[in-house]
């Protein structure tokens, strides 16, 4: 999956509820959405400073708030961009009739590891999010419909009635496959710490992870 990464305006007003801003200011907000992408790329987003994401876009402060009031607004338009981005490719793999499960549990977790390895910093911001804003998440999020578990259900069941899968509830395996995707970008620091995965080191596990983390997973779900 290719990520694009040009924040854009309209990601604000969806996030927001309101309209695309005027024409004219359009090439100043997109400038700063990018520049705040790029500081919470480097810097996540309880580091990052509005003083820094003016520098980044080349305008003053000033008018960095005059657009968009906090760096907790720039935080969810840039969300809501990459919430764009990303569900409708999660959503659109859980609900495809065709792909059986254990396809569809490999590309999710590619699917995963690739947009976190390209925006580390989201997956820190939603979960400390979800806890201090958790209304202002699901806004975000709900835009983009709800998530097709009752296909995935229906496959499952179908897979346990012909004796080839365990039982188990579609809620419990897409929070099975979130939880163990997310879990090291949430935790990156302390991947660090206690098991040295830092630089290259990191990159090298993610690569295994690709392969060992669905595999884990299929073969539990085997009967």
């Amino acid at each position: 999956m290719r990520i694009n990464h040009t924040v854009k305006t309209t990601d604000v007003a969806a996030s927001r509820g309101g309209d695309a801003p005027p024409a004219g200011d359009q090439e100043t907000r997109d400038r700063i959405l990018a520049a705040a992408h790029r500081v919470f790329l480097r810097q996540g987003t309880a580091k990052a400073r509005t003083q820094e994401i003016a520098d980044e876009a080349g305008v003053n402060k000033a008018l960095l708030h005059y657009y968009y009031g906090s760096k907790a607004a720039l935080a969810d338009a840039v969300f809501a961009h990459h919430a764009r981005q990303l569900l409708p490719t999660i959503f659109g793999i859980l609900g495809d009739p065709v792909r059986d499960i254990p396809t569809k549990i490999r590309d999710l977790v590619r699917e995963q590891i690739a947009f976190q390895r390209a925006n580390p910093y989201v997956a820190g911001f939603l979960a400390a999010e979800l806890h201090v804003e958790p209304d202002r998440i699901r806004r975000l999020m709900s835009a983009h419909g709800t998530p097709p578990h009752p296909v995935l259900q229906q496959q499952i069941d179908r897979a346990v009635a012909a004796g080839t899968m365990r039982a188990i509830s579609a809620p419990q395996l897409v929070i099975t496959l979130m939880g163990a995707t997310l879990l090291p970008f949430i935790m990156r620091p302390m991947l660090g710490l206690y098991f040295g995965l830092e630089g290259e080191a990191i990159e090298v596990f993610l690569d295994e992870r690709l392969t060992v983390l669905p595999d884990l997973i299929i073969a539990g779900l085997r009967p």
